[in-house]
């Protein structure tokens, strides 16, 4: 055993482990990540599958010679009862919560598996779908037409975040969200494209760190004008100024991840998240 060896965070479920690793990673967001090996383990749906992955985990904890945490959205009480016995901190996501609602409700849940990522209906699943063809058409400027139905319009210079958070908030909430690329010339003369003007109450503009920036373009086209420090920190300072001087709300996406860029722009603009 190395002293070095990590602790292991297991994500377990009976379905894709989404549920698991939103909730569990955002705990563990308040520790020192670099010192956990983060893994997830979906469909455990049977009794066989439970009891092999209880072994996996025991031989993780007896390899590293440290406890493993497990966070669990299993719903089924023979497989949950089960991977209790694992030689873990076993947290168990819907146990934490479903008691004291029954007891408030007076009345037991379903225990279905997958609920949480179920469709409520055709028609909001219509919605979600739409949205994210919305974005995808309207991505990076490849088209104008029908700006008008759009519930935002990000803009930014290349390699800001634009794209993936136009589809996390297409894909997630059910939003109507384009973007923009800000050119060279656009960002020379301040002055935002015409098609842009006629939508200003939509915009929301993004920056980045220009070192950050300059990294992420260089893993692109290494050693290219479009990728240099120089460039990075000229577009980054005229995209500010281009901002202000046009009261187009902007932040900086930096050190924030797309659901926190996606939660501030929606919280700044007034944007509701469509119920599914």
């Amino acid at each position: 055993m190395s002293l070095n060896e990590k602790r292991t965070v297991f994500y377990l479920s009976d379905r894709t482990g989404i549920t698991a690793e939103n909730l569990g990673h955002s705990l563990m967001t308040q520790f020192d990540l670099s010192e956990f090996k983060q893994m997830t383990l979906p469909f455990i749906n049977s009794v066989d599958k439970a009891h092999a992955t209880v072994e996996y985990i025991n031989m993780a904890a007896k390899e590293s010679g440290k406890r493993p945490i497990i966070f669990s959205t299993t719903v089924n009480d023979e497989i949950r009862s089960i991977l209790r016995q694992a030689n873990s901190l076993f947290l168990d996501l819907f146990d934490s919560y479903l008691g004291q609602i029954e007891s408030e409700l007076q009345q037991k849940s379903a225990h279905v598996e997958g609920k949480a990522h179920g469709v409520v209906g055709s028609q909001e699943y219509n919605s979600r779908i739409d949205a994210m063809h919305f974005a995808l058409q309207h991505d990076d400027g490849s088209s104008i037409r029908e700006f008008d139905k759009a519930d935002v319009i990000l803009i930014a210079p290349s390699r800001c975040g634009k794209t993936p958070t136009c589809i996390y908030m297409a894909m997630q909430h059910g939003l109507y969200a384009a973007n923009y690329p800000l050119t060279e010339e656009d960002l020379e003369n301040h002055r935002l494209p015409r098609v842009l003007q006629e939508q200003k109450g939509k915009l929301y503009g993004l920056i980045s760190d220009a070192e950050r920036l300059h990294q992420v373009r260089n893993e692109r086209r290494p050693g290219s004008k479009y990728a240099s420090l120089a460039q990075t920190n000229y577009e980054i300072r005229q995209a500010k100024q281009l901002y202000q001087s046009n009261g187009i709300p902007f932040m900086d996406s930096t050190n924030h991840s797309i659901e926190e860029i996606a939660t501030v722009i929606m919280q700044d603009k007034g944007l509701r998240r469509q119920s599914f």
